[in-house]
């Protein structure tokens, strides 16, 4: 889409929040709700993604509006669909399938991994099953009541985010984790691309380079971890 604005502002809503404006005119989601972040710090990053669009508008250089669409779109009306959705992985969680052969990855998935889990232990008095098989497991049921109760008490943006980092990771305890600030992103991105990086080693990947794919796949990754990041402080701001 061509740019067709040139003032980009927020305006504090009656109701509460702030909406972006593009020259005077609020901007709506694709259902048809206005953009409205809850908080001006929130409002204040996204009206620099408007503000530094070119002469076309590229929805994948700002994040936070798609954070936040998601947010107002999706998340508002399909909060409990996705919290079932979200909690099953839990007994799929990445970082309780920790190989034992080669030992060399083994070790690489315990330093990124251990740390979290141990986060969970402490946070929920519940020590997770880790196994070396592949086969799905059920963990304890204590673990699953503390996961229901923390995804429960988040708002509508931080589940909006916390569920965007699960999926990503393919791990509901690093999603938990960097709600908490217990991890960062490079930490949540490094734990899920153990395997992938431990073959980079493999292949000398530092001299010859990533595939096409792969650098496309890591750099997408990284974008959107360090958005949710993001967009978790301005919340906090």
């Amino acid at each position: 889409m061509k740019r067709f604005y040139k003032l980009v502002t927020s305006q504090a809503e009656p109701a509460g929040g702030f909406s972006i404006r593009l020259d005077g005119k609020p901007v709506k989601t694709p259902s048809g709700q206005m953009v409205v972040a809850p908080v001006s710090a929130l409002a204040d990053g996204i009206v620099a993604e408007w503000a530094a669009q070119g002469e076309n508008i590229v929805p994948d250089t700002m994040p936070l509006t798609q954070i936040l669409i998601t947010a107002i779109d999706r998340v508002a009306g399909e909060r409990k669909t996705m919290t079932d959705m979200v909690a099953v992985y839990l007994d799929t969680d990445l970082l309780c399938y920790q190989t034992e052969d080669p030992p060399e990855l083994s070790a690489q998935q315990n330093a990124a991994w251990a740390p979290a889990r141990d986060w969970f232990a402490r946070v929920s008095g519940v020590a997770l099953i880790v196994t070396p098989g592949l086969s799905a497991i059920r963990q304890p049921e204590a673990a699953h009541k503390y996961v229901r109760q923390a995804m429960d008490a988040m708002d509508l943006y931080q589940f909006t985010v916390f569920q965007l980092v699960t999926v990503v990771s393919g791990s509901i305890v690093l999603g938990l984790a960097f709600m908490d600030g217990a991890v960062t992103p490079d930490d949540v991105f490094i734990a899920a691309n153990v395997e992938d990086l431990y073959r980079a080693e493999i292949y000398n990947e530092a001299l010859y380079g990533p595939a096409p794919h792969q650098e496309k796949q890591r750099t997408t990754m990284r974008a959107d971890l360090n958005a949710a990041r993001d967009f978790l402080d301005r919340l906090k701001s």
